[in-house]
């Protein structure tokens, strides 16, 4: 038995008629409405009584102008002749207050018994959904003009950290900003002392600009502190400064605001930000970036840009600074701890010392070449451990505790460096080190002898004038500061090897020959090949074209050089002799050691 037409069923359906969360009219077949629902008459603004019975198209539908629209023209009314679905979210209804609002819909043809008796029309109000599209689309458009400024700010970022050269860091930025941020950028930076002074414009870059804008760079007026000049705003009130076409013309009749003005007439006009370039210590210079003719002046979230961009540049250069003030003290320091060199009856010396590139450190690595009080002539070349300035503070003890002791006494090689490792060992903290120390032996114009001793240095090495090149192996004991403090009884053997005449004896420190991507027998191998292969150049050269062939990185480097002059030569008879020895000590100091009364070795050194 059916239960259609009870009527509790006619309840239920009422119920849901009237609540369902859209809004529903019910039309006969000519477009009357017989029925709505409380939703429907809430979206349109309408009482019940009014809707009810009145022709929908008539009363409701409207073009988005508030127009009315041809019957044949409703797609709704289309329903009623076609009998068939449709839905679309095109239309506006007019409502009750004479507003118009845009609805999302669907129509379907209601059948009673088989017969077609009108439609059910379904819909929301649109508007909500179309502020939420438009809401989202600025979101996006927001979101995207955000990713934009961020993945420039990363790139200038990047730029900024891959150069320690000042000039070309700022030439990379200005054309970064060009023309993401404006059609022409300038850098101006103050005196590096930071005291008041001439500006200085460093980088410049323009929009379509094939070089012209390079004759803009230079030096630039004072800019004194009572100026008002845009500039001086900027750097002196450490804030950016807007300058449009009004605040151009007010800039004050001053050489500085007129060097700035020609930045427009040149590259062009139009409105530009001026934004200091400083940290919280300093202010060093200030970046301009404009855009040309009428377009839009710059937005609070791109002058925020502009100014971390220049806090960024900032904070690059004063880093930059601060890294060539200690690189250039460390250079000083280093230097002042290096000996100049001894020219002695035409041994020539030459001496090379490559600091650590990684970082602005002093090290450990010296040579040092000095008179004793016998008349003979030393090289020594030594390796303190470390890479700072402790290190170099224990090579500039573990150096001058060697000439003492040798000074002292005269004794073979081996004896000195029992007693420098004992004297180590009992009063200095300095920690381990290599050594050699030798001893160029022999009469006035030869033959030489080189009597040695190694503390566990790599070899010297000799190379004959027809380019034989071999490592003298012999006198290896063991490091400096082990012996002693252990108390392991090792001994360092002396080891004597004559030293043919014009050939060239070489001390250096193990960053020459090893690194860590060469093992130390290649860098030995190395080494050897290119000193055959130099050996007839002039000792200068010969020690930069190694150090050109070879490029050493990540360690210190010293080298220590001797040319043996010919069989028999004099001091006044040979005119090839040098007057100069180049030193990589500072130039105010004299070599060390001088010629002792009654030696027949004379101390001809001239240092540079």
């Amino acid at each position: 038995m059916s239960d259609i037409g009870r009527p509790w069923e006619t309840d239920m359906l009422r119920a849901v008629f009237d609540s369902v969360g859209a809004g529903m009219l019910v039309l006969d077949s000519s477009g009357l409405i017989t029925a709505s629902n409380p939703y429907a008459r809430q979206i349109v603004d309408r009482p019940g009584e009014q809707l009810l019975g009145a022709d929908m198209h008539d009363l409701l539908h409207r073009d988005e102008d508030g127009n009315e629209i041809a019957r044949r023209e409703c797609p709704i009314m289309g329903v009623l002749d076609s009998g068939e679905h449709s839905e679309g979210s095109e239309e506006f209804y007019l409502r009750g207050d004479g507003t118009l609002v845009p609805i999302i819909w669907a129509a379907s043809p209601l059948q009673h018994g088989g017969a077609f008796e009108g439609a059910v029309v379904v819909f929301h109000d649109f508007k909500k959904h179309r502020d939420a599209n438009e809401q989202t689309a600025a979101h996006l458009a927001a979101l995207e003009e955000l990713t934009t400024r961020l993945s420039m700010v990363a790139e200038v970022s990047t730029l900024l950290i891959s150069s320690l050269h000042i000039g070309e860091t700022l030439d990379g930025l200005v054309r970064l900003l060009v023309p993401e941020l404006g059609d022409w950028a300038v850098v101006d930076l103050l005196p590096e002392d930071g005291t008041e002074g001439d500006l200085k414009r460093v980088a410049v870059h323009s929009r379509g600009d094939r070089g012209g804008a390079e004759s803009l760079k230079g030096p630039l007026p004072p800019l004194p502190h009572a100026s008002r000049a845009a500039l001086a705003r900027a750097l002196y009130n450490n804030e950016p400064v807007l300058l449009d076409a009004s605040a151009q013309d007010g800039e004050p009749d001053e050489p500085i605001a007129r060097a700035h003005r020609q930045l427009f007439e040149h590259l062009g006009e139009g409105s530009a930000m001026v934004v200091p370039l400083y940290t919280r210590r300093q202010v060093f210079g200030a970046l301009t970036v404009a855009r040309r003719g009428q377009q839009t002046s710059y937005t609070d979230a791109e002058i925020m840009v502009l100014t971390d961009i220049a806090r960024r540049a900032g904070l690059v250069i004063e880093s930059t600074r601060l890294f060539e003030q200690r690189l250039d003290m460390a250079e000083t320091l280093q230097r002042q701890l290096l000996t100049p060199l001894p020219q002695v009856d035409h041994l020539w010396f030459a001496a090379r010392y490559q600091p650590a590139q990684q970082a602005s450190e002093v090290g450990g690595d010296w040579y040092d070449a000095f008179l004793l009080a016998d008349g003979v002539t030393t090289m020594v070349i030594g390796d303190v451990v470390g890479h700072d300035l402790q290190a170099a503070a224990h090579m500039a003890e573990v150096r001058n505790m060697l000439r003492a002791l040798a000074w002292d006494r005269q004794e073979p090689p081996s004896e000195i460096m029992r007693r420098l490792d004992g004297v180590m060992t009992h009063t200095s903290d300095a920690p381990m080190a290599t050594v050699v120390f030798a001893r160029i032996e022999g009469p006035d114009g030869g033959p030489w002898h080189l009597h040695w001793v190694n503390a566990g240095h790599p070899p010297p090495l000799l190379v004959t004038a027809g380019g034989e090149a071999r490592y003298l192996e012999d006198g290896h004991g063991p490091l400096l500061g082990m012996n002693s403090a252990l108390h392991l009884g090792l001994e360092w053997p002396d080891a004597r090897e004559e030293l043919p005449e014009r050939s060239t004896l070489l001390f250096y420190t193990d960053g020459l020959v090893e690194s860590r991507d060469r093992h130390l027998d290649t860098g030995l191998e190395e080494l050897r090949r290119h000193a055959a292969d130099l050996v007839e150049h002039e000792l200068e050269d010969f020690l930069d074209g190694l150090l050109a062939r070879i490029d050493p990185k990540g360690d210190d480097v010293a080298l220590l050089a001797l040319r043996i002059p010919p069989a028999g030569a004099g001091a006044d008879e040979d005119p090839a002799a040098p007057q100069r020895a180049h030193s990589p000590a500072v130039p105010e100091r004299g070599a060390p050691g001088s010629r002792v009364e009654g030696s027949p070795v004379r101390d001809t050194s001239d240092p540079v």
